[in-house]
């Protein structure tokens, strides 16, 4: 009688500690897919708000360098009317050298307009790479995110009980003992079982 017991016992013992086990991974993979899904979430607002101060960083920028246009627009005519109107008071034709420093004023105006819209790409450029880059930080901030696999750890469980059983089994065949199966089957052909003393 103390063979069965012990194995029954044992039995039960596995499968009591397998639930509790059960129950632990469970909990500790919900806990585990909460902080995946936090941390994704940081890493997408991280990158939302570092888009977002890019962005307002290059309309910025731009809108600098429209107003530097048009204030280096407005002042180059007016210094052009300025100019036009003495000429045109004392009564003097435009000459070829007063024409030579009229479009010396378009000339500067001009260059001065195309090296604002140079650096304007320089800054729309570095604005791109910036962004990419954003991007790529948040992929590397995110982390995979695995949810939690019920089935999986109860197949696990039920196969480490499954083990603990046919491995008592196997003990028990090893030690010359019969096990309950066999005892099963010895009691239904008519026979009775009586244990050693």
């Amino acid at each position: 009688m103390c063979e069965p017991t012990t194995a029954t016992m044992l039995l039960a013992t596995t499968i009591a500690s397998s639930a509790i086990q059960y129950d632990q991974a469970k909990q500790q993979q919900k806990n585990a897919y909460q902080r995946q899904l936090r941390q994704n979430e940081l890493a997408k607002k991280n990158a939302l708000q570092r888009y977002a101060s890019e962005q307002l960083k290059i309309r910025q920028q731009r809108d600098l360098t429209v107003e530097k246009a048009f204030e280096a627009s407005k002042k180059a005519r007016k210094a052009r009317a300025t100019f036009e109107t003495t000429a045109g008071d004392a009564g003097l034709a435009i000459s070829g050298s007063t024409q030579a420093l009229l479009n010396d004023y378009y000339r500067t105006e001009g260059l001065y307009n195309a090296s604002l819209a140079r650096n304007m790409d320089i800054n729309v450029s570095q604005f791109n790479r910036n962004m990419d880059a954003i991007q790529f930080g948040q992929e590397a901030q995110s982390t995979y995110v695995q949810p939690p696999n019920s089935a999986l750890l109860f197949a696990s469980s039920a196969l480490n009980v499954a083990n603990t059983y046919y491995s008592s089994q196997l003990a028990l065949e090893n030690n010359d003992l019969m096990t309950g199966q066999q005892k099963k089957s010895y009691s239904t052909q008519g026979k009775t079982y009586n244990p050693p003393r």
